[in-house]
């Protein structure tokens, strides 16, 4: 009887226990994910590009974005959802999503219950264990209960449809792996949390308060952001922290926001030296002020982005992160006091300046400038003069269709 009642004490008080400390995978398990020398994956992104390019030629539905090249001439896309999952470049290229698992459509856009989850919804569907690709029965907007915790390889394939996630708490990934979002509009998103939420078929635990962000990725790796729609957050639009890692964010429109996108947990959390982040393709479009991205520790390849307004600064960073800018435009505002694209956080000039932050082929517009450092603020960087991004007089052309597509099935989207 003893031993049954210490059994129960001990169910009661793990089932109490909040995820961070719960039997999700912790994140140094995941820093297997970050390669060894990030300037080959820098070299395969440059190839796809100039591969694209290569095969752009008169009536070519093509756009030299070769993430799209890959998938948007298929008439038949519909059909063919999963073969999305091969068109990732970059750092989180290798994230599988659902590819490999069953499509699961979601038919309720309701949101009643975070622990018993009803079958059709979206909760439903990202709390299950095996592969699955989501995608949407109709046009819908889901204003999530508490925040969304969604379980390794899924897929949140939006095309075909208008899906919103907005109005409540938005989407986390901790500790999980291969997760790609696709196609959704992501915005007003709100703090959730002080309940109960289910993470998986067998688990379900205490959240504590949870930030607002559109998307959290925590502890977690081999993640792909694509298309999608963001604005008016809370906090972050997408935040990567706690030794996240393997990451591409690509052909995504953010607006009406302030701290867009934080990429590292603290100046202290040595863990996200492992962080590798791949932003490329992406319009960082009206009422943005700062962080596009605030980098902490890792590699982040900034890539044929449009930066059409900031208030603050663009790209940001504290405790020696490495940034590689190439090929994006980069319009300055007005204002004669935010004309940089740069933003050392926290830090004198003795400390920044060996920090590797390079600027090749990029745009500057209206005065715009990029501070280099480093390896970066000299000509002869052998690695980075190597590469060949796309020039960025044509960032207008890649990033035009930036944000969440309206396809038609039966159509190229």
């Amino acid at each position: 009887m003893k031993s049954l009642t210490l059994s129960l004490a001990l169910h009661l008080i793990l089932s109490m226990i909040s995820f961070s400390s719960s039997s999700l995978t912790p994140a140094r398990q995941f820093n297997g994910a970050a390669v060894p020398d990030p300037e080959i994956i820098v070299e395969e992104v440059h190839r796809a590009i100039n591969a694209s390019r290569r095969r752009l030629g008169y009536l070519s539905c093509g756009t030299g974005n070769p993430i799209d090249d890959c998938w948007r001439c298929d008439s038949d896309w519909s059909k063919n959802r999963q073969r999305l999952a091969d068109c990732a470049i970059g750092f989180g290229k290798n994230a599988l999503g659902g590819r490999d698992g069953d499509i699961y459509i979601v038919t309720d856009s309701s949101d009643d219950d975070a622990v018993n989850p009803k079958p059709g919804t979206l909760r439903y569907a990202v709390i299950q264990e095996d592969p699955l690709w989501i995608v949407f029965a109709r046009d819908m907007t889901i204003k999530l209960k508490e925040e969304l915790i969604v379980n390794s390889y899924k897929t949140l394939d939006g095309r075909g449809a208008s899906v919103h996630i907005a109005g409540g708490p938005c989407i986390t990934l901790q500790y999980v792996t291969n997760v790609i979002i696709h196609g959704l509009h992501i915005h007003d998103c709100k703090p959730g949390g002080n309940a109960y939420v289910r993470d998986s078929t067998k688990h379900y635990g205490w959240r504590t308060r949870s930030d607002g962000d559109g998307i959290s990725i925590f502890g977690a790796s081999h993640i792909w952001v694509d298309h999608c729609s963001l604005s008016a957050c809370t906090d972050g639009l997408i935040d990567a922290i706690h030794g996240s890692t393997a990451i591409t964010v690509s052909n995504n429109y953010m607006s009406h926001h302030d701290k867009v996108m934080l990429l590292g947990h603290s100046d202290s959390f040595i863990t996200d030296k492992n962080m590798q982040v791949t932003i490329a393709f992406n319009h960082f479009g009206e009422d943005l002020i700062q962080r596009m991205p605030r980098c902490r520790h890792g590699y982040f390849h900034v890539v044929n982005n449009d930066y059409t307004h900031w208030e603050m600064y663009a790209i940001g960073g504290s405790a020696a992160p490495t940034i590689n800018s190439q090929g994006n435009r980069f319009l300055a505002p007005n204002d004669e006091s935010s004309k940089e694209v740069t933003k050392r956080e926290e830090s004198s000039e003795s400390e920044w300046k060996s920090w590797n932050w390079r600027s090749e082929g990029d745009l500057m517009l209206n005065g715009a400038f990029f501070t280099a450092s480093g390896a970066g603020a000299g000509s002869s960087y052998s690695k980075a003069s190597s590469l060949g991004a796309r020039p960025s007089s044509l960032v207008g052309t890649i990033t035009t269709n930036a944000g969440s597509l309206s396809c038609k099935k039966g159509s190229k989207c």
